[in-house]
């Protein structure tokens, strides 16, 4: 099976939102084992929606459409589909009493545009939507469906994973499993160079998916049965983690920030963290993972040599003689951090973001990471790019990366 991916709105033509239900529904489509043809975005008009359907129903089997489908007048989805499927708008009584029910207990007055929004095509299936007033609507005809959601996405999602991908599933044929192996501290190239010849003339495919410090290696497989799929991606997995060994930090969706959670947890440590050029944002990625507050004991931002000395007690004459950007600095900002609390670890980074500050000795994005106890510290120099915000971002990976090697060394 072949889909189309149709959103609608002026608002994705006009960059004013960001259209992520694409990407989302593409990456579901994608486990069940449907190519996704095309993605396509029109404005909220009725022609360029009629002419979108049209032309995509000529060679792919299905169409996902998100957006248009509120009370507001410029929402002309239904009447599009209305008039592409030759069938009239009914009102749905269901509809209009969930609407009621929902407006009953929330207090607010029931106005003419919400009844208006319970006419709906004819020939439409509709689809529960718990989160929102617009149910899904499913069509389908010569062998073709065609599915219109709300554009909101949570709404969105809850159609498709309870009344859109079961259906999808029963009727694909075709059996996906794949793997994600997450790495770190390796670039793309060099990581294919150390893959590919483990996996040649594999049915197993392997994807290279980079950001910013990191490449996710995503492995699948597809057939049109079970036996033996299983066994032979769990075979290149184990493969790939004996080659890769301790680049890898975890698998699927965790982020470095989880698996240094859960390392931290495992022994029972706790972490403060003393920040100068990345100006809190560390301390952010640490804390944006749930019950963080079981090993995070806080952070302290340096961000001025006036703090790193009051606060962290780095000596003036440290600062003097090799600068805030150095490996003596860190060092001392890591024990001074440590001294003021009563955590176990501390992180210490400091650096040249940019684009501003830099010298023949010291170019933009030269940064220093310091991690350790009270005994043992290790420290790092790196050199990022002269962007600011890659470098901030590029300092929270690796300075929680230098933590995770601090641990599996200790």
């Amino acid at each position: 099976m072949k889909a189309t991916l149709l959103t609608v709105g002026d608002e994705l033509l006009i960059g004013q939102v960001i259209d992520s239900n694409a990407a989302w529904i593409a990456g579901q489509l994608y486990l069940l084992g449907i190519g996704v043809a095309r993605k396509i975005s029109v404005g909220d008009n009725l022609p360029d929606i009629i002419e979108a359907v049209e032309r995509s129903f000529q060679d792919t089997d299905m169409i996902l459409m998100t957006g248009g489908l509120g009370p507001t007048k410029d929402d002309v989805t239904k009447k599009a589909l209305m008039q592409y499927f030759d069938c009239e708008l009914v009102f749905s009584e269901e509809t209009y009493e969930r609407i009621r029910k929902i407006f009953e207990k929330r207090n607010i007055p029931l106005r003419e545009a919400h009844r208006n929004q319970c006419f709906l095509p004819e020939k439409a299936e509709l689809l529960f939507n718990r989160l929102g007033t617009a149910p899904g609507m499913w069509f389908e005809s010569n062998g073709k469906i065609l599915v219109s959601m709300p554009g909101v996405p949570y709404e969105m999602k809850y159609i498709m994973e309870h009344g859109v991908l079961p259906r999808l599933k029963d009727r694909s044929g075709t059996i996906l499993l794949q793997k994600t192996i997450r790495t770190i501290g390796v670039g793309e190239s060099s990581l294919a160079d150390m893959v590919e010849p483990l996996l040649m003339e594999s049915p197993v495919k392997i994807a290279y998916l980079p950001s910013i410090g990191q490449v996710r290696l995503r492995l699948s497989i597809e057939g049109q049965s079970a036996d033996g799929l299983q066994e032979l991606l769990e075979e290149k997995v184990s493969l790939l983690e004996r080659e890769l060994g301790s680049i890898i930090f975890g698998y699927d969706e965790t982020t470095i920030e989880e698996a240094i959670g859960q390392m931290l947890r495992q022994r029972k440590l706790s972490l403060i963290t003393a920040e100068s050029c990345t100006g809190g944002y560390l301390a952010h990625l640490i804390t944006s993972v749930p019950g963080s507050s079981d090993y995070f004991t806080g952070s302290i931002v340096a961000y001025s040599n006036s703090i790193k000395t009051s606060i962290l007690r780095v000596s003036p004459k440290t600062l003097e003689r090799w600068g805030a950007v150095s490996k003596q600095t860190v060092e001392e900002m890591v024990r001074g951090a440590l001294r003021s609390s009563e955590a176990d670890l501390g992180i210490a980074v400091s650096g040249i973001a940019g684009p501003g500050g830099g010298s023949d000795d010291k170019p933009v994005g030269t940064i220093w990471i310091a991690v350790g106890d009270i005994d043992n510290i290790i420290t790092k120099e790196y050199l990022f790019t002269k962007d600011r915000i890659i470098n901030i971002k590029y300092t929270g990976i690796y300075a929680l990366d230098l933590l995770r090697k601090f641990l599996l060394a200790r």
